[in-house]
């Protein structure tokens, strides 16, 4: 797995931090392979590894289904999950801080977990969905409990105009007194989309103000697409 790692250190951070300030979202290409997609989605059909299945459909979130992955989670995703918290965390303390939100999230990983199991969130938020044609995801957060972290991960395991037409990434941002703007993404198989769980700040001409984002993910037209989300922070249920 150092493989990984080594990838995941190798990335412009810099450029990343830039882009989440900027645009709240960022994508970094080609950080999984396309043996390690085919291994996730292979996967899927394996009961042991999860520990809840949602029909989305059921909860009116939309058409397609997604599983929660249960602890201990697989090496490549517990990989993922704690090399890139560390490069988030500065640019999540920084938006509290010029939000002037009195939260300051730890340095590593490990640390924040242990605010979540303080507050009796100790269930996985790691998930992998999969859509089929028709389908969707409605705008929404992920949040799960009172102690979450600002910035989440989705790795794009299917190729666009390959394995599937349509299914772009959609977030919106909610400008205070204004119309929403739909941001529409087609990160590549492989890629890693980092992007806001909830908000961000917007330099105005009086300081820092909140504007409050949320995803989806539009009509999928044919083929199967599959995500593998990664939240930082971990669930009540």
């Amino acid at each position: 797995m150092q493989n990984i790692q080594s990838k995941i250190a190798s990335q412009n951070w810099e450029s990343v931090t830039e882009s989440m300030h900027e645009n709240g979202f960022a994508i970094i290409p080609n950080v999984l392979n396309n043996e390690q997609c085919e291994d996730l989605k292979f996967d899927y059909d394996n009961p042991n590894l999860y520990r809840k299945t949602v029909v989305m459909e059921r909860y009116r979130f939309g058409l397609g289904e997604y599983k929660y992955f249960n602890y201990p989670l697989p090496d490549l995703i517990q990989n993922i999950r704690t090399s890139i918290y560390p490069k988030l965390a500065p640019i999540a303390n920084a938006w509290m801080k010029a939000l002037n939100i009195n939260t300051v999230f730890p340095a590593n990983h490990e640390e924040l977990l242990k605010q979540c199991h303080d507050n009796n969130q100790l269930k996985a938020t790691v998930l992998i969905l999969k859509y089929g044609k028709s389908g969707f995801n409605t705008l929404h957060q992920d949040l799960y409990g009172d102690v979450f972290f600002p910035i989440q991960i989705v790795l794009f395991l299917s190729e666009p105009d390959e394995d599937f037409a349509g299914g772009e990434f959609v977030l919106t941002q909610q400008t205070p007194r204004a119309q929403s703007k739909a941001i529409v993404l087609k990160p590549k198989k492989g890629d890693v989309l980092v992007f806001t769980t909830n908000f961000r700040p917007i330099k105005g001409t009086k300081g820092y103000y909140r504007v409050n984002m949320k995803h989806g993910v539009s009509e999928v037209y044919s083929g199967e697409r599959f995500t593998l989300g990664i939240i930082f922070h971990d669930a009540l249920n």
